[in-house]
């Protein structure tokens, strides 16, 4: 049997227990409360998105873009704000791109929506014209061979599954035809390559993206097509084999630009040089105007600074927010951020992101040692009475990645998944299409997680 004093260990450690998740859940309701009744995030975004638009990196609205953030953090009660220095791509998009299909031996012809895939190179002036071929992977591509692919446009129609209850899943399987599409037509001999866009929407919005070259293969040029163009266009294939694809791109590369990421801290109370980071990307594709990819992230982040100067919160640990500049198309502040924080011998105890969308948080997946998962886990309960239940997902994301190198541990926002791909790199991804009470839960939601890894570390 407990000795007495045993007993009594026991009750004091469980009282305990029992005020620390008191306390805990008092706070969550003060951060929750706050970004719900005084929450900016909204009226941020509609500043970034409708004043400054899409912010394509080393693009005139990108540098404005810097800019904004700057002042931002400083309004929502940042100790300090500072840049940080990166080289950036600068890839423009030029004219709007043009495409039809015509029969063959026919006049006949029908204009499908295509957008130039980041980083293409251009078509002639007078553009391209070829037979098209069909394929759904990079396997029927290799069957083909060079005699039936060299001169020809090759058309990748893999449709995204949509029996992936995750629509990331879903894009995950897609995206590799988007990225090497063109350098794995190229190879066989095609002059040019369209890809069925990424999305689970039928409708006429093709979806931008970045797509990769090799410099020891020949480069051509590529495009997205919206996916009632290409249902159209594979439709008619089936009564047509001889079907000519023409399109026109004048998009190109430029020298790349000086760019920053922006930074806002707010100190620690404790730990001297060790951070909670959690951040969102900046730039965004120039066709819409990033308002879910990522605008809703960065006003997040920068809501996590205004919530604790708002209710005086001291965190045990330096906060810092930062805007990511170059996710989109290199990834370079990202790679810059962490760069820096290893010379500067900075610890980080975790890195968080939010680059998902606007929509409502659900969760919080994670790229983590078991321990810190279990950890994340065992604060559900606080969470789950403002529907956020799922910590079971693993992922990090893309900007906070350089930093796993470092053994940080890597967490994600995680919102509802099934309208993002409507919208991602496409010209409706724009202010209107985000709700402002879903907006304002995720800053507060990522701020209640800071709350909890301040308190009891990872």
């Amino acid at each position: 049997m407990k000795s007495k004093l045993q007993r009594l260990i026991l009750l004091m450690c469980l009282s305990s227990a029992i005020a620390s998740a008191q306390s805990d859940s008092a706070m969550i309701k003060k951060i929750f409360n706050e970004a719900l009744t005084n929450g900016k995030s909204y009226s941020n975004l509609d500043y970034l998105t409708n004043k400054i638009g899409g912010r394509l990196s080393g693009s005139p609205q990108a540098q404005l873009a810097v800019e904004w953030a700057f002042k931002a953090m400083k309004d929502a009660g940042a100790d300090t704000v500072y840049l940080q220095e990166c080289m950036v791509p600068h890839w423009v998009r030029g004219e709007k791109e043009t495409a039809k299909v015509t029969g063959s031996g026919s006049k006949k012809f029908k204009e499908v929506p295509i957008c130039a895939l980041g980083g293409s190179i251009a078509t002639p002036a007078e553009g391209i014209t070829a037979q098209v071929i069909e394929v759904k992977s990079f396997e029927e591509l290799k069957k083909l061979g060079k005699e039936n692919v060299t001169g020809k446009i090759i058309f990748f129609n893999l449709p995204m599954d949509p029996t992936q209850i995750e629509t990331f899943n879903a894009y995950s399987a897609a995206v590799a035809l988007r990225w090497a599409g063109a350098l794995e037509a190229a190879k066989y001999g095609a002059v040019g390559a369209v890809v069925r866009s990424c999305t689970l929407a039928q409708d006429d919005n093709p979806h931008t993206g970045v797509m990769g070259y090799n410099d020891s293969v020949t480069k051509i040029p590529a495009c997205a097509i919206s996916t009632n163009g290409a249902n159209w266009l594979s439709e008619n294939l089936k009564t047509d084999k001889n079907l000519n694809f023409y399109f026109k791109m004048s998009c190109q590369t430029l020298p790349d630009e000086k760019s920053y990421n922006v930074v806002g801290e707010l100190r620690g109370t404790v730990k001297a040089k060790e951070y909670i980071v959690v951040g969102g990307h900046l730039d965004s594709w120039d066709t819409g105007k990033g308002a879910n990819d990522d605008g809703s992230g960065v006003v997040q982040c920068i809501e996590v600074l205004r919530i604790y100067k708002a209710l005086g919160i001291k965190p045990k640990f330096n906060i810092r927010a930062v805007a990511f500049m170059n996710e989109e198309n290199g990834g370079r502040g990202g790679k810059k951020y962490a760069e820096l924080a290893k010379l500067n011998d900075e610890k980080h105890i975790a890195a968080i992101e939010s680059d998902a969308g606007s929509f409502t948080p659900m969760g919080f997946s994670s790229d983590a040692p078991p321990a810190v998962k279990a950890k994340l886990k065992s604060w559900r309960p606080l969470f789950e009475p403002y529907g956020i239940y799922n910590f079971d997902r693993d992922g990090g994301g893309s900007d906070i990645e350089p930093l796993k190198k470092s053994g940080v541990p890597l967490i994600e926002l995680m919102p509802d998944s099934q309208r993002y791909f409507d919208y991602h790199h496409t010209p409706i991804d724009v202010f209107e299409n985000v709700n402002k009470r879903e907006l304002e839960l995720g800053g507060a939601a990522m701020a209640a997680l800071i709350w909890m890894i301040s308190q009891y570390g990872m």
